[in-house]
């Protein structure tokens, strides 16, 4: 799956505020998140990030 800045994702496991929704911020060898619920950034290596990934809930045009 490819992924692009700006995309909304839902992961598979729930944020503890509740929320599995998150905007890709950056993209390369690590992925920089926002979550949309508490607007948290978090870093992610490429491999963990695409296995916590649901499904595309928004995407770029």
């Amino acid at each position: 799956m490819k992924f692009e800045i700006g995309e909304i994702v839902r992961f598979r496991k729930k944020h503890p505020c509740g929320d599995d929704r998150w905007e890709i911020l950056r993209t390369g060898m690590d992925f920089k998140v926002k979550c949309l619920g508490c607007e948290r950034v978090i870093m992610l290596s490429r491999p963990k990030f695409e296995k916590s990934v649901k499904e595309k809930v928004e995407v770029k045009e």
